[in-house]
């Protein structure tokens, strides 16, 4: 049966609704008993965002993804030549092989490469450059010092020709048909789609537990949610380590904004003015995620401040009449559901371990049945897509356990971090990433 995206829409929002509707009335007794500890507004406040708001989010993802039938990418059309801008700081030990997994695209056009470094101090340049001889495409353009990667892109903008341009991290490794796919879904999409960001996965899965949850984070969480996003016709990030973008658009808005946050910010800037951003599901790169704890919580922190610069450059876009503002408006959840899991769940389950069930205890049980199902249909439509890939999602069970017991535990606390970073105006840092 064909579902309009304005009935996929409607249905998902109605389903979310009526979960939220029993969810509510089901944890009544949870909100009187907590409230005589607590008080009424934290009682409220907590289980509002550890429970009700994140069962919504849930339901209505889940809902979605059993309605999503996107519409498969035109075989025959014209490929344009594209052009490959890739910021580079300090990536000896990667640049290589990220460039290597350029080379072998099989797309049917012309490729033009553009290095940026920013000021690298390590041999990245002599990478690069012992690469050109063998590869006319391949570009250099070598900045005296490190200005950070919207700067370097910016320099690499600066020089593109051709109307389509696409950025890849140093240390991102593309498969062979990443570009076709990416350039596929872009000119397969509707006329007013600007940018699309393709799929990033894990390389360094296999180093420790930190990439290994790491791993299930990208193929089912951050994979489901641009899928859905795209569905509703506005990913609301195209992020720098992937994504294609029209180049007329981008010069129109300035280019990537000096921000920590840039990804997003111009994202943001580009569904501010009207246009669609997409999303290519079979575009893969595989890059190298964070190692250590504290590289993780920063990366983390960045990304939350991110969100918090798109906001304040980007006002008005929650009050844009299109469906990817209903996003818009679920990211301004999310620090108030990390602020709650960090402050109240987590001291909840302290407690809990001393049988005092105030905050997690039976009612938090609740909320297993349609984490279950959201998660069983993202596993599903990330297998689905290895599968048409002639790939193979391998067993992972330790990074999956501390996924689902350890991740949050981390991942909430260091968003809060970002999120207090950014409104007490703290000093930012970004490099290339």
């Amino acid at each position: 049966m064909y579902f309009s995206v304005k009935g996929k829409f409607i249905v998902s929002l109605l389903f979310s609704l009526s979960w939220m509707g029993f969810s509510f009335w089901y944890s009544q007794p949870w909100f009187s008993d907590l409230s005589n500890e607590v008080g009424t507004v934290p009682a409220y406040f907590i289980i509002t965002f550890i429970a009700i708001i994140p069962g919504f989010m849930n339901a209505f993802v889940a809902m979605a993804l059993l309605l999503d039938r996107r519409p498969k990418v035109i075989v025959d059309q014209h490929y344009p030549p594209v052009t490959i801008l890739i910021a580079a700081y300090n990536e000896e030990n990667s640049i290589a092989s990220t460039l290597s997994g350029i080379f072998l695209q099989d797309y049917p056009a012309d490729i033009r490469i553009i290095v940026i470094n920013d000021g690298s101090s390590d041999k990245t340049v002599d990478s690069v450059r012992a690469l050109q001889s063998a590869h006319s495409n391949l570009e250099l353009i070598d900045l005296g010092r490190n200005g950070g990667k919207a700067s370097a892109l910016n320099h690499g903008l600066a020089k593109c020709t051709t109307d389509i341009i696409i950025s890849i991290d140093a240390d991102s490794y593309i498969l062979k048909d990443g570009v076709r796919h990416l350039v596929g879904r872009y000119l397969s999409d509707p006329i007013n789609t600007k940018a699309v960001a393709g799929e990033i996965l894990i390389r360094n899965s296999r180093e420790n537990w930190i990439t290994k949850a790491q791993e299930w984070d990208y193929f089912l969480g951050i994979a489901t949610i641009k899928r859905i996003q795209s569905l509703f016709q506005g990913t609301l990030v195209a992020q720098g380590a992937f994504s294609l973008y029209d180049r007329k658009t981008v010069v129109e808005l300035g280019g990537w904004p000096e921000m920590v946050g840039e990804d997003i910010v111009l994202t943001w800037r580009i569904l501010a003015a009207g246009h669609r951003v997409g999303h290519a599901e079979d575009a893969l790169a595989f890059t190298d995620c964070p190692d250590t704890l504290k590289k993780f919580v920063n990366q983390r922190r960045r990304w939350s401040r991110g969100l918090v610069e798109a906001f304040k450059d980007n006002p008005m876009i929650l009050f844009k009449p299109r469906y990817s503002t209903f996003y818009i408006w679920w990211n301004t959840m999310f620090p108030l559901m990390d602020i709650a899991f960090t402050f109240g769940f987590i001291p909840g389950l302290i407690l809990a371990c001393f049988g005092i069930f105030w905050i997690a205890g039976p009612m938090t049980l609740s909320l297993l049945p349609m984490a279950f199902l959201l998660n069983w249909q993202m596993y599903l439509k990330g297998k689905a897509m290895f599968n048409a890939e002639h790939l193979t999602v391998r067993a992972n069970i330790l990074g999956f356990l501390s996924y689902v017991f350890a991740y949050g535990f981390i991942l909430q606390p260091a968003c809060v971090y970002g999120y207090f970073s950014e409104l007490f105006n703290l000093r930012k840092s970004w490099g290339t990433k």
